[in-house]
Order: structure tokens, then C-alpha cells, then sequence
């Protein structure tokens, strides 16, 4: 008997067979890669996924209920194995190092979480090739803004310098059981071999500022933590909107002070 959705983990099951189809090739597994899932829900993407040449599929459900079901339907397959868990909590890279090498994550991520899940894999990047991710409409066009859009935001270059961002595709709530009250989107996010550009320690800081109101000039928002003096001296004008400004002028102003330690991933992924 089908799994009911529950509200409390933003469950939405994808059931549309072109689109699940449309994912899959998109995401195009070959032999020996290694993929994980996160939200697998009642498999439906992860039946489709066993049927390609890949080495491994881990996938990550937090349902118990759910997790039972997927453990007897794919039981056969020697390739899979389920982590029932909370996916922010689950340890990518220790994943990618009992696996032999680095990861494609696949998912339908819910909509409560998308953000915070995506900043939790980006702390672990090393571990990580690409992402194929299902994203509310919305968090997609923040993801692939350029700047002087509306879009253009905190999320957006927070997400510059570690990955390349590619919007696949719409998919409308139909596709979906019980159908969401907004439309989602497919995007691909490739990761950098390298990070565009250096990263500060206090990036994050500087552009969670930045951003906390978007109406604000330059000089404004980043009252008492950059002065006017420091943002000239990178170049910039005080009195232009930060959501004018390329991913790399943040860089700039981060390094417009003294810094402290060295970064981390998680000091300028989350902010």
C-alpha cells in the first residue's frame, strides 16, 4: 500500500513518467559513476535510475515508513543501499570515501529545506561532481540570476565561486502527488575544479550583509562592515545596489580588511 504523503516533510511525489524519463537522461549515469538520492520517496526516479550502468545507488529517505518500502522493492539489487536519515544531517563526504570516489547527487529536494540541504552539500564539495536537482521554480531563477536582475540575491553568489548553474527545465505541479501549489524546475549544478576565485574567510559575511535589504545602495547596507573608503578603494561605487555587482566584487570587498583565519567551506557557504 502506497506511503501517504506527509506535510511535516514537505513530501510531493514526482509520478509523471516523461518527466521522470526527461531526469534521467539529463542526468545520463554511466558505467561506474557513483550516485546518491536524496528523497527517494516511493522510488519512482529510482527504479529508473537502477535501469542505467551505474556503479552505485545510496539514496536518502528520512521516512521510515517510506525507507521500509524501498528496502524490499530494491532488496534484489546489489547496487543500492538506503540511509535512513535526515539528509542534514547525512555525511557526504564519509559516503564518497566508502564508495572509492567522488559523488553525482540526484533529488527532489523538499521545498521546506532547498536551501539549507544545498548549502549542507556544498560544505562538502570535495566529495561531489554535479547535482541534478528538482527546486521550487523560484529557487531556480535565484540560482542562475545574472546581475541587475530581480532574481539576483544572496543565494546566487553564495553559489558562484564553487559551482556552474544550468536551468534544465519546468515542471508543472501536475507531475506531482499530491500537487504543489508552484511550479519547479530542474537545474544542473556542475562543480568548479577549482573555486572562480579565491574566497575570503569573510565572504559570507559580506554578502549576507549585502543582501539583508535590497533596496539599500552599497555604502548603506554594508554600514559597520565595510566604510565608504574601503569600497572605493575596490573599485566600486558606495552608492550602486549590491544586487548590481558580480559575485567577484564581494571577493573584493571581503578582502577590503583584515581577515582572520584561513576559510572554510562552511564559513563562506552558509555566511
Amino acid at each position: 500500500m502506497p506511503v501517504r504523503a506527509r506535510k511535516r516533510f514537505g513530501q510531493h511525489f514526482l509520478h509523471d513518467p516523461a518527466v521522470l524519463e526527461r531526469i534521467v537522461r539529463a542526468v545520463a549515469p554511466a558505467p561506474g559513476e557513483r550516485l546518491l538520492e536524496i528523497g527517494p520517496g516511493r522510488g519512482a526516479l529510482t527504479q529508473r535510475l537502477l535501469q542505467t550502468p551505474l556503479s552505485s545507488l545510496d539514496a536518502v529517505e528520512i521516512d521510515r515508513d517510506l525507507a521500509a518500502q524501498l528496502r524490499v522493492r530494491f532488496a534484489a539489487d546489489t547496487r543500492f543501499a538506503l540511509h535512513e536519515t535526515d539528509a542534514l544531517r547525512f555525511e557526504v563526504p564519509a559516503l564518497a570515501r566508502a564508495r572509492g570516489g567522488a559523488l553525482r547527487v540526484v533529488g527532489n529536494l523538499p521545498y521546506n529545506i532547498s536551501t539549507p540541504l544545498l548549502f549542507h552539500l556544498l560544505q562538502s564539495v570535495d566529495a561531489l561532481t554535479d547535482m541534478h536537482l528538482m527546486l521550487q521554480r523560484e529557487v531556480v531563477a535565484r540560482i542562475t540570476a545574472q546581475p541587475g536582475s530581480s532574481e539576483y540575491g544572496r543565494l546566487t553568489v553564495m553559489l558562484a565561486p564553487w559551482v556552474r548553474a544550468q536551468w534544465l527545465f519546468d515542471v508543472g505541479p501536475g507531475a506531482f502527488q499530491p500537487a504543489p501549489r508552484v511550479w519547479s524546475s530542474v537545474v544542473r549544478l556542475v562543480v568548479l575544479a577549482e573555486p572562480a576565485f579565491p574566497i575570503d574567510a569573510r565572504y559570507g559575511v559580506v554578502v549576507a550583509a549585502a543582501f539583508a535589504h535590497r533596496r539599500k545602495t552599497l555604502r548603506n547596507a554594508l554600514r559597520g562592515v565595510r566604510s565608504a573608503a574601503q569600497i572605493e578603494a575596490c573599485g566600486l561605487d558606495p552608492q550602486v545596489r549590491p544586487e548590481m555587482l558580480p559575485a567577484s566584487a564581494f571577493q573584493a570587498l571581503a578582502c577590503a580588511a583584515e581577515s582572520a583565519a584561513a576559510p572554510s567551506l562552511s564559513d563562506t557557504a552558509i555566511g
